[in-house]
C-alpha cells in the first residue's frame, strides 16, 4: 500500500537502519520550498526559506508530542551533543561524571570526551550486559553520576533501552538524562510529554527517510534556562536581525543552540518527510515493522541474536549465520536484496514500504544457502 509513496529501485531494500528511501513527493516539495523562492523572484529568498525551519520543528513537535520551541535544528548528532555538553554548568565541572554504554555509537563517545572538562570521567556499561533490562542500568546509575546517556536503540545489537524506566530512575537520584533517537525516530514511538528525559538528540536520515544533514536537539523546559551555548551565531540571538555586535542575548527557545547562518535544504526535505510519518502515525509503522520482524525471526529462529520481544527489540533483526555468513550475504546481494553486516551479524530492517513478500524472498534465498 505504501510502496507507491516512496522511491524504490528494483530488488528489496532492507537497510532502513542506515538510510531510509525518499518520498516520491519530496522532489516537488523541495523545488517549491527551496528552489522556487531562489529562482522565480528578484527578492532575496530568506523570508521564504526560513519558514521551512519552522515547518521542520513543527513536524518534530507532532512526531514527539512536545512544543516546537523546544527543538533546535542541528547539522548532526555529534555537533548537537558537543554544543549541549559545553552549554551546561553541571557538565563543565571538573569532577563531572557521565555514564554511557560501550555499545553506544562511537561518535557519541568521541564528542563527549572532547566536550567535557579534561578531568571529567566517563564510565561505560560493559558490552556484554543486557541493555534492555532496567535493573542493569540501575546497577550503574549512582548519585555521583551527572549525566546518563541513553541510546533508545543500539544499532549493532538490535536492543531497545527502557528509556521511561531509566529516565525515571535518573530523576529519583538527581542525574540528568539524554536520549539518542538516531536509530529509533520514525519506528519506535516516543512521547516527550510522558518520558521524563532532560535532553534528546536525533537525526532524520534513517527511518524518517529525510536524507543527511537534518539533525535536531531537544531541551526540556526545566533545563533550557540552565544552558548557555558557547558555539553561537546570529541565529542563536533573541533577535537575529538586531545587528548590534556589542549586544548578545540568548534566544529564549532552544534556538539558542542554532548558531550562524543555517543550512536550509536538508530541513526542507526533512520537514516534508517527518510530517508524512507524523500524520501516518508511528504506532502504525511499528505494528507493520513488528509483523515483518516476526515473520523473519520465526523462519530463521536458530540464527537470530537480537531480542524478539516488542518491548526489547528495535526495528532491526540481527541474524548470525556463523561460518555461512559470507555465503548468505553473497546470495542476498546476487538476489538484489540489500542488507548489511556488523560485529554481531547481518542487519535486516523492514519499513512501512516493505511487505511480506520482501521478507519471504529473503528467507527463501537464505534457506537455499543454509539448507
Amino acid at each position: 500500500m505504501y510502496k507507491d509513496d516512496f522511491n524504490l529501485a528494483s530488488g528489496c531494500y532492507l537497510l532502513n537502519h542506515s538510510v531510509g528511501r525518499a518520498l516520491k513527493s519530496s522532489q516537488d516539495d523541495f523545488n517549491q520550498h527551496f528552489f522556487a523562492p531562489w529562482q522565480t523572484s528578484n527578492k532575496e529568498p530568506w523570508q521564504q526559506w526560513l519558514p521551512a525551519i519552522n515547518r521542520f520543528t513543527a513536524a518534530l513537535s507532532l512526531l514527539f508530542n512536545s512544543p516546537s520551541e523546544q527543538f533546535c535544528p542541528q547539522v548532526n548528532l555529534s555537533s548537537a551533543l558537543t554544543k549541549l555538553v559545553m552549554s551546561h554548568p553541571r557538565l563543565q565541572q571538573a569532577d563531572c561524571k557521565v555514564l554511557m554504554a560501550q555499545s553506544d555509537f562511537p561518535s557519541m563517545g568521541f564528542a563527549m570526551q572532547k566536550a567535557l572538562a579534561s578531568s571529567a570521567k566517563i564510565e561505560f556499561i560493559p558490552e556484554h550486559l543486557d541493555l534492555t533490562d532496567s535493573a542493569v542500568w540501575q546497577q550503574y546509575i549512582k548519585p555521583d553520576i551527572d549525566l546518563v546517556f541513553i541510546s533508545h536503540v543500539y544499532s549493532n545489537t538490535g536492543q531497545q533501552a527502557p528509556v521511561a524506566e531509566i529516565s525515571k530512575y535518573c530523576k529519583q537520584i538527581g542525574c540528568l538524562s539524554i536520549v539518542d533517537v538516531a536509530q529509533s525516530a520514525g519506528i519506535l514511538p516516543l512521547d516527550l510529554s510522558q518520558i521524563d528525559v532532560d535532553f534528546m538528540i536525533g537525526s532524520s536520515v534513517k527511518w524518517l527517510c529525510s536524507g543527511p544533514g537534518a539533525a535536531y536537539l531537544w531541551v526540556s523546559k526545566a533545563q533550557l534556562a540552565m544552558c548557555e551555548p558557547q558555539d553561537v551565531g546570529w541565529f542563536s540571538h533573541q533577535n537575529p536581525f538586531e545587528f548590534d555586535i556589542n549586544h548578545f542575548v540568548y534566544h529564549e527557545s532552544a534556538l539558542r543552540f542554532w548558531g550562524g547562518t543555517p543550512s536550509i535544504a536538508p530541513f526542507v526535505i526533512a520537514g516534508h518527510s517527518i510530517h508524512y510519518f507524523a500524520r501516518l502515525g508511528i504506532n502504525k509503522v511499528r505494528t507493520h515493522n513488528l509483523a515483518l520482524l516476526a515473520q523473519l525471526t520465526t523462519a530463521l529462529a536458530p540464527y537470530v541474536v537480537s531480542p524478539v520481544e516488542p518491548a526489547r527489540c528495535s526495528g532491526t533483526a540481527i541474524i548470525n549465520f556463523a561460518e555461512q555468513q559470507t555465503a548468505v550475504l553473497a546470495a542476498l546481494a546476487e538476489a538484489n536484496i540489500s542488507v548489511d553486516v556488523r560485529a554481531y551479524g547481518m542487519r535486516v530492517s523492514p519499513h512501512i514500504y516493505n511487505d511480506s513478500s520482501d521478507i519471504e524472498q529473503l528467507i527463501k534465498v537464505v534457506k537455499q544457502v543454509i539448507k
